[in-house]
């Protein structure tokens, strides 16, 4: 059996100098990594923070959080819970937010999570396991509708209306599904055509992940939260590694970098931008090829405007 690949965090270097940016030497303050995953950009940001300088990370993963037991620094807390929390923090009280999205290789390389077809395992996908409905529950129970919709909407996938009623058809035949890899056999059987050299269960493996773990919404959500509690002048870096991702991000600071006029007030003054635009940044040549799995990366930064008085 192959080895699970080692978890490799993308960006590294250039997250968490986008994140600092100006700040100094030796930053104080709160800042944000929204998504601790393994804790390759924790880590970086504690190398840099000053003294005064404190890090507060959010993950859902409980894997996660035995991972962020191991940092011992008093400047580093970690809390159970997605990374919309955000909304939780006081106005203006961050420097900056870090996002990095998507899943981990370890979540992807340990088959009982559920999240690859590429082992036969328990059809689960859910980031945080302690709680919360499986793939495996919410598809016994699915409307035929509702499972097309989904797998149409999260994973832009042209068959999705077949493979909802290959789905059905399983469950009323043998039952539900149960395991990846039934999943990703009957999606084969379900889907004429493929992109060379992709899975045909990519599309629908990537819309039930997430689904099932609101990954949309709560970006959303943290993504408003993020314009309230930072601090003016202070950053926000979100990683995205697909276009569903990347195209919520990007409306997101686009909407926010620009003054909006009331037409119904003509000769009020505009509401001013929130966010100024800084840099959108693709993994090098270098890292693509040391890790492959960060070839679809986009990293979008935006700084916090000043608040008029």
């Amino acid at each position: 059996m192959n080895q699970p690949l080692q978890h490799i965090t993308v960006l590294l270097d250039e997250a968490v100098d986008a994140l600092l940016g100006a700040a100094g030497a030796s930053p104080a303050g709160e800042w944000v990594d929204g998504t601790f995953g393994r804790g390759g950009h924790s880590r970086r940001i504690l190398e840099r923070l000053g003294p005064q300088g404190r890090l507060r990370a959010f993950d859902k993963d409980p894997e996660a959080i035995q991972e962020a037991a191991r940092i011992t620094d008093a400047r580093f807390s970690i809390q159970h819970e997605g990374f919309s929390h955000l909304a939780d923090l006081p106005d203006a009280s961050v420097q900056g937010v870090l996002m990095d999205l998507g899943v981990s290789s370890p979540q992807i390389d340990t088959p009982e999570r559920g999240f690859s077809f590429r082992f036969d395992a328990p059809l689960d996908m859910r980031m945080d396991t302690t709680r919360g409905q499986s793939v495996a529950e919410w598809l016994a129970d699915a409307e035929m509708q509702q499972i097309a919709e989904v797998i149409r909407d999260y994973g832009e996938e042209r068959f999705a209306g077949p493979i909802a009623k290959a789905i059905v058809a399983r469950r009323q035949d043998k039952g539900p599904l149960a395991t990846t890899g039934e999943l990703a056999e009957l999606v084969a059987g379900a889907v004429r055509t493929r992109e060379a050299g992709q899975n045909p269960a990519t599309r629908t493996f990537q819309a039930l992940r997430i689904f099932i773990n609101a990954e949309l919404q709560e970006l959303e959500q943290a993504l408003e939260a993020s314009l309230r509690v930072l601090a003016p002048g202070g950053r926000l870096v979100v990683i995205s590694f697909h276009s569903l991702e990347d195209r919520i991000v990007k409306q997101f600071i686009a909407k926010h970098s620009k003054e909006v006029f009331d037409r119904r007030a003509p000769f009020a003054p505009p509401t001013p931008m929130r966010l100024e635009a800084l840099d959108r940044i693709k993994p090098s040549a270098a890292e693509v090829e040391a890790n492959p799995r960060s070839r679809s990366a986009v990293m979008r930064v935006a700084q916090r405007t000043e608040v008029p008085a």
